[in-house]
C-alpha cells in the first residue's frame, strides 16, 4: 500500500511500495518507463499543498519503488521562514542543497510549472546528467517571449497589490484562483484548501516579491537542454501567453502538447489529462529510443 513519509525538514516525500511488499494493482500495471524519482515543483509563491491530490495520483500511476517528492522552493510552504533568493540560479542552489541534505540523489524526473519550470530549465544547462528527463507546464522564458506575453499586462497591478498590499486572505486567494484556473474540478473546496495552505505556510510578501524579480529577470541560456523535454500548455491560459510555449517547443525542437480549454494550473485544471500525457510521452520515448547498454 502506498504511503506518506515527511523526511527531514519536512518536505513532504511520497513513495511507492516497498521492495517485497504486495504492490497494488495500480503499481504492476505501471508504466516501467517511468520508474525513478518525480520532482514536482510549483511555481511563484506556491507550494507542495497546491498540488492537490496530483502528486497521490501521479505515483498510484508509477512502478512500485518510485518515489515522488514535492519539495518547496525557499520562501514557500514548510520553508516560508526562509529567505528566497533573488535569482533562478538561487532558487536552483538550494533545493539542490535542500534535496541531497535530506539524502535523496540524483538522478531525478521533473514536472515543473511556471517559476518551478524556469528552475528545471536552469538545472538541464547546468547539471544534466542530475535529470533524465523533464516536462515543463505553462513555462516562458527570456529571450524567447516578451514581458508582456510571459505576463499578461492585465495581470500586473493585480499582482503588486497582491504582493505589497493588505488584501484579506479569501480575496488574495479567490484572485489567484481566477487568474489560474479555467475550470478547477471543485472551486469552493480548492479556495478553501489554499485558505488552510495560506494560514498554515504564510509567505512573506518580501519572498514573493523576491521571487517574482527572480522570474522576470532570468535568461535562460540560447540553446537547447540536452536533457529531454516535454512541454505542456494550457490553450486558455490567462496569466501567461500560451505563445510562450509555443516558442520554446519551436526553437528547442521539443514536443508540445495542448489542452484546449484548460489554464495556467493545468494540473488543478486537467490533471488526469497531464498524467496521461507524460505517460504517452515516456512510453513513445521507450518506443522510438530503446535504451542500450550503459557503460
Amino acid at each position: 500500500m502506498d504511503h506518506d513519509v515527511n523526511m527531514g525538514a519536512g518536505k513532504p516525500l511520497k513513495t511507492a511500495t516497498a521492495i517485497g511488499a504486495s504492490a497494488s494493482p495500480e503499481a504492476l500495471e505501471a508504466t516501467p518507463e517511468a520508474a525513478g524519482t518525480w520532482l514536482l515543483l510549483r511555481g511563484l509563491t506556491r507550494e507542495h499543498g497546491h498540488w492537490g491530490d496530483f502528486a497521490d495520483r501521479w505515483l498510484a500511476e508509477l512502478p512500485a519503488n518510485s518515489r515522488v517528492l514535492t519539495p518547496d522552493l525557499a520562501g514557500n510552504g514548510v520553508r516560508c521562514h526562509d529567505r528566497s533568493p533573488a535569482s533562478v540560479p538561487g532558487l536552483l542552489a538550494s533545493l539542490r542543497h535542500d534535496l541531497l541534505a535530506q539524502g535523496f540523489a540524483p538522478p531525478y524526473r521533473v514536472i515543473a510549472m511556471s517559476l518551478g519550470a524556469m528552475v528545471t530549465v536552469e538545472w538541464a544547462h547546468r547539471y544534466p546528467s542530475e535529470l533524465e528527463d523533464a516536462v515543463l507546464i505553462n513555462t516562458s522564458l527570456k529571450p524567447h517571449s516578451p514581458i508582456w506575453h510571459r505576463l499578461q499586462p492585465r495581470w500586473w497591478p493585480v499582482i503588486l497589490r497582491l504582493l505589497i498590499g493588505r488584501a484579506p486572505p479569501a480575496q488574495w486567494e479567490r484572485t489567484i484562483l481566477a487568474m489560474t484556473t479555467r475550470h478547477p474540478p471543485d472551486a469552493n473546496a480548492t479556495l478553501a484548501h489554499w485558505l488552510r495552505l495560506r494560514q498554515a505556510h504564510p509567505v512573506k510578501p518580501i519572498n514573493g516579491l523576491r521571487q517574482l524579480w527572480a522570474a522576470a529577470r532570468y535568461r535562460a541560456p540560447p540553446s537547447a537542454p540536452s536533457v529531454p523535454l516535454l512541454l505542456l500548455n494550457g490553450s486558455q491560459d490567462q496569466l501567461v501567453h500560451p505563445h510562450c510555449s509555443t516558442v520554446l517547443a519551436e526553437h528547442w525542437g521539443a514536443p508540445i502538447v495542448r489542452h484546449p480549454t484548460a489554464g495556467h494550473d493545468l494540473p488543478l485544471d486537467a490533471g488526469p489529462w497531464v498524467r496521461q500525457q507524460v505517460l504517452r510521452w515516456l512510453t513513445q520515448r521507450q518506443t522510438d529510443h530503446p535504451p542500450g547498454p550503459r557503460a
